[in-house]
């Protein structure tokens, strides 16, 4: 077997096969075709053991890359562990030995942390779970499933595997680049919510009438080019329902939030079976993240009859399904089933009713301080909870659709549905905020921010820039309470040091 790399063509520069004795070719990187099953090891593993193009393959180089190729859980386990609790790197190959992994594979993951910085670093070991999971066994099957039914999926097989946990202009650029010159009619995304996010963004800018930053600008010139159908391997983000998409423009960090219909997909496809091995940081994160939708659809200016009967089912199904999931989660059909269902139906709520300002922080955190969209949103949803329940506002919201605040009652009639019901609406609201710290608890949610390995004076530094980026983002629009900018920084400080 030979590697060969092909430069013939913009659409596989970068790209490595192994050329076969009978000459074909098979690969998006570097693919090795054993007993029928295809292995891949990434580039950077490719130069790690210092082959380029044209280099033959022994068989020890080769034994070696399909150890290297079959350890892609096994880093994400890693990734895991070290968001949790920081450790050595002995002591991080114990742990994942002991888990059943051999003494090969867990060099490799640890090799693999602490050559990327991450061992070091737990809230980019925790940012890693989530981009390993939305890579994960879900978008694998689905492909060896069209492969079965001939489709060809050149495009979406490298594009995909390349995108970054948070969309950015230039990735999304290249999605497009790459599907103009695939020939394709249709987008098939399989992944979680910035996967999702990035194939909706495609599926407007396939045209030569504006670009990205153009569509930012302008959102109204947004029309769909191309359907795509969404099939989530995570149960949390909602996106495979909703018109919302965000992208972040990766010179300044900033995080845009998209709405408008045309983002919605043709079809959305909520498949257990995808999502039956999300790693348990994955699990929990996106799990929270899908009853924060629920709870601000139940609070927003915007809520009807319709998102409201959502709203309150999908997050009675995340309270009883979700520490199943966490717990034992690969063994756990019907509770993921559940969770997808819960998650969809979140985004279906917040599709017609829209957020408030726990996302709009969470927005800003996650680009700021680079944590996991679903662990900044568990951060703060409490501290936003009793917030918005204040009776004396120091403004409404605009444009409300009610004489007065109302929204600790809300909030109330929520925990009451959830069987939290106290002894009257004040006592309520707080069994429904102790019962979500509770479900955070045992889903394994820190505390706080610093919690999270945010440095304290780099947090401090940029309070200011993420309060009033937060206070101009979409979703601070709905919020039943109007926030002053002031209100918003002092949330993020009680979410910083612990209330």
């Amino acid at each position: 077997m030979r590697i060969e790399q092909l430069r013939n063509a913009p659409d596989r520069a970068g790209r490595y096969w192994v050329t076969f004795s009978d000459g074909t070719r098979r690969g998006r990187v570097l693919v090795f075709l054993a007993d029928g099953s295809l292995l891949k090891v990434t580039e950077q593993e490719l130069l790690t053991f210092g082959l380029r193009s044209g280099d033959e393959l022994d068989e020890e180089t080769l034994t070696r890359l399909k150890e290297a190729a079959g350890v892609s859980n096994i880093k994400t386990t890693a990734a895991d562990l070290v968001g949790r609790r920081a450790m050595s790197r002995q002591d991080l190959e114990k742990k994942l030995q002991e888990k059943g992994a051999s003494e090969t594979e867990a060099r490799y993951a640890g090799e693999w942390l602490e050559a990327i910085g991450a061992l070091d670093d737990g809230a980019y070991a925790a940012a890693l779970v989530r981009h390993c999971g939305d890579m994960g066994y879900g978008p694998r099957r689905a492909r060896e499933k069209l492969r079965e039914k001939g489709v060809p999926q050149e495009l979406w097989d490298e594009a995909l595997d390349e995108l970054p946990p948070e969309p950015s202009y230039m990735a999304v650029q290249k999605l497009v680049d790459e599907f103009k010159v695939s020939g394709a009619d249709l987008i098939v995304a399989c992944g979680g919510g910035s996967v999702m996010d990035a194939a909706k963004l495609a599926s407007v800018l396939v045209t030569d009438a504006y670009g990205v930053k153009e569509l930012l600008d302008n959102p109204g010139m947004a029309q769909k080019c191309v359907p795509i159908v969404l099939i989530p391997t995570t149960a949390g983000t909602g996106s495979e329902v909703t018109p919302f998409a965000v992208i972040t423009d990766e010179t300044t960090g900033v995080k845009y939030p998209l709405a408008d219909y045309e983002l919605l997909p043709k079809m959305a496809i909520v498949d257990a079976d995808m999502m039956m091995s999300a790693p348990k940081g994955l699990t929990s994160a996106s799990g929270i993240d899908a009853l924060t939708h629920a709870l601000e659809a139940y609070a927003s200016m915007l809520a009807t009859d319709f998102t409201d009967g959502l709203a309150k089912q999908a997050a009675q199904l995340i309270f009883e399904y979700l520490p199943a999931c966490y717990d034992n989660g690969q063994n756990e059909p019907v509770a993921r089933e559940k969770m997808g269902n819960a998650a969809t139906m979140a985004g279906m709520a917040f599709a017609n009713a829209f957020l408030g300002v726990c996302h709009s922080m969470a927005h800003k955190l996650g680009a700021f301080h680079h944590l996991p969209h679903g662990i900044a949103n568990a951060l703060l949803i409490e501290l936003v909870i009793r917030y918005n329940s204040a009776e004396v506002p120091t403004k409404m919201g605009t444009f409300p659709q009610y004489a007065y605040p109302h929204t600790k009652r809300r909030y109330a009639e929520f925990g009451e549905f959830l069987g939290f019901k106290g002894a009257n609406d004040d006592e309520t609201v707080e069994n429904l905020i102790r019962n979500i710290h509770a479900l955070k608890e045992r889903v394994g949610i820190k505390n706080t921010i610093r919690d999270y390995g945010v440095d304290e004076e780099k947090f401090l530094a940029t309070l200011d820039e993420m309060s009033e980026q937060a206070f101009d983002d979409q979703c601070t629009g709905a919020n039943p309470r109007y926030p002053l900018i002031s209100e918003i920084k002092e949330m993020y400080l009680k979410a910083y040091y612990g209330e």
